[in-house]
């Protein structure tokens, strides 16, 4: 039976799994110090990595990708949430001896518990759309890779139709509290599920209000992910997933 997008009632009908994300490197800094990772989890769903190195550039690329890699490798194996975290920062701090330091987000459709797992530990809030509310995650969470006994935020939530979680690195927050924002994120977040997009068509969107902020000048890196479950509409049992990034032309000597 089909959903009516605007009231969202859905009878008998399934969900759809909707990762959206983009994302750009700091202005005239060399490449993203943010990586990304989408992984299927073993026991069924999709979880989504985001994390955000210290500092900007190639540096901070390194210190992202050890993270993630790690946290992905650990999601692959069925270890929970929660303990990927846990895990993840253990593994920075020693590998890097707790002088680094990194924001891991992640946000997972656990099909085994029918949840949505949402895991913190940065200083960016995350954002929770369900039954047309707004809020803001905002539990205090530290960074990994530095303290002893560093543990993530969880927040896990029944997976219900027309639910969205937003989560973001810090260059979106500094884009869209400077000067040149024409509003600031959470009302930009609110407008914008107003018309329940799909989550790539939510994560550029906010992605170009934090560019347009910047006169297409970002101060920070700026990377969005975005999770939706939406009533599945379609026939059949197909899986996509795609991708796009842009190549740089070869430097001629």
């Amino acid at each position: 039976m089909c959903a009516d997008k605007r009231t969202g009632a859905v009878a008998l009908q399934g969900l759809e799994v909707q990762v959206g994300a983009a994302k750009v490197a700091k202005y005239a800094a060399g490449p993203s110090g943010d990586t990304l990772e989408i992984i299927e989890r073993p026991r069924g769903g999709l979880s989504a990595v985001l994390v955000d190195g210290q500092r900007s550039g190639r540096p901070a690329r390194v210190i992202s990708n050890i993270a993630a890699r790690k946290a992905v490798s650990l999601l692959g194996e069925g270890v929970r949430d929660g303990a990927v975290g846990r895990a993840v920062h253990d593994y920075l701090r020693t590998h890097r001896g707790g002088q680094v330091s990194a924001e891991l987000q992640m946000v997972s459709a656990d099909l085994a518990t029918r949840t949505l797992v949402i895991s913190r530990n940065a200083r960016c809030p995350s954002y929770v759309y369900t039954e047309g509310t707004l809020r803001a995650l905002e539990d205090d969470s530290q960074p990994i890779g530095i303290h002893d006994n560093t543990k993530p935020s969880i927040v896990e939530l029944p997976m219900a139709p027309w639910t969205y979680v937003v989560q973001c690195t810090d260059g979106l927050s500094l884009a869209l509290s400077g000067p040149g924002a024409e509003e600031a994120l959470d009302v930009a977040l609110g407008r914008l599920l107003e018309t329940r997009p799909e989550a790539q068509e939510l994560a550029e969107a906010l992605l170009e209000a934090g560019l347009r902020a910047e006169a297409q000048r970002p101060r920070d890196d700026i990377s969005v992910l975005v999770m939706a479950l939406v009533p599945d509409t379609t026939a059949g049992r197909i899986r996509r997933l795609s991708a796009r990034m842009p190549v740089e032309p070869p430097i001629r000597p």
